[in-house]
């Protein structure tokens, strides 16, 4: 039994059923008794604060109930303190020790589709189910990355950065192949968004099933396709899918883009794919090294087009982050199986 502190507000005597890791690297997090008793759960971030907030009061009486069932105690890593919560950033949770997790702590919702820095964590406590925010956040995933293929093929890129009148030639996405590589949520969601464009989609998956090119002859497509979007995972198989070899075999006016993780490109090939225009561009979300240093040749690149992993905005993502957590907690409730639980040999 685990009993906090809570400012304002007594102790909830009940058990802790969920933990929820939100994404505040450290800091404090302060909170009125009779909300925490109304949510009684740990959250780290403003995200999660609010997720939980709109699934407890727009779940209904059924949202309600599932909340009280699912949810017993507050939990941190650093302790409980008088007045505030100490947020444990992600990294110190997941290096902590099972021991350190209340024993009664069955299900751990990660705020991330990723869980690169989660394996060992899960890994360690192999008596807790994990769930990740896979396919949470598709919709405005595949909105972003949709836009990024339009501006890399209609020149964006270079009239954003132009000072001058200078029309140029530009391509067009319509009639055009694209390659969807990883299929999962936000690829299912891109490809529903790219079909009214009059396109012929190849989507690359683990299986091959549903008519999908399996990733054993992901080499056929290199060559085939016109442009490529990056929706995998990362894993220690994608780092650097897209490497020298691949980038050769590319038609010349291909856009890659990646909204998936950074190290499923190899950065210095695509500098150099680049800036000998092997390639037509590469629109990127994420990247690595990320943040993007200053004075990186990418910047400089006419041919990149960059965001600062923003595909996954802060006020969308806490929106659908919070009908992912109601959803989970009424199967959680209800006994049935749980959205995106964690697959440690697929790495994801």
């Amino acid at each position: 039994m685990i009993r906090p502190v809570l400012a304002g507000g007594r102790a909830p005597a009940a058990t802790a059923a969920i933990l929820l890791v939100g994404g505040t690297l450290g800091g404090s997090f302060s909170t009125s008794g009779a909300a925490a008793s109304a949510a009684l759960v740990l959250v780290s971030g403003a995200a999660m604060t609010w997720a939980l907030a709109s699934a407890r009061d727009g779940g209904g009486r059924q949202g309600r109930a599932a909340f009280r069932l699912a949810f017993g105690a507050f939990w941190a890593g650093a302790g409980f303190l008088s007045g505030s919560v100490r947020i444990a950033c992600p990294a110190a949770v997941a290096s902590a020790t099972h021991s350190e997790l209340p024993a009664s702590v069955k299900w751990v919702q990660l705020q991330s589709a990723g869980i690169e820095h989660w394996v060992e964590r899960v890994r360690a406590t192999p008596g807790v189910t994990f769930t990740t925010a896979a396919g949470a956040y598709a919709a405005q995933v595949a909105e972003h990355a949709l836009g990024l293929l339009i501006a890399g093929i209609r020149n964006f890129n270079q009239y954003a950065r132009a000072w001058s009148w200078d029309p140029q030639d530009g391509g067009q996405l319509a009639g055009s192949t694209v390659a969807v590589i990883g299929a999962g949520g936000i690829g299912r969601a891109l490809i529903k968004r790219l079909e009214p464009h009059d396109v012929k989609i190849l989507a690359v998956t683990r299986s091959g099933r549903d008519g999908t090119i399996p990733v054993e002859r992901i080499g056929e497509i290199w060559g085939q396709a016109d442009h490529f979007v990056l929706c995998a995972p990362a894993t220690d198989e994608t780092r650097h899918l897209i490497g020298a070899p691949e980038l050769w075999v590319m038609k010349p006016h291909t856009w890659i883009v990646n909204i998936a993780r950074g190290s499923l490109i190899d950065t210095e090939a695509l500098v150099n794919a680049l800036s000998t225009r092997i390639i037509g561009g590469a629109a990127l979300d994420v990247t690595d090294p990320e943040p993007l240093p200053n004075g990186h040749p990418l910047w400089a690149s006419p041919h990149a087009l960059i965001t600062p992993h923003v595909a996954n905005t802060e006020s969308t993502m806490a929106r659908d982050l919070a009908d992912r957590v109601q959803e989970n907690v009424r199967r959680y409730a209800a006994g049935e199986e749980l959205l995106a639980p964690v697959d440690l040999g697929a790495g994801y």
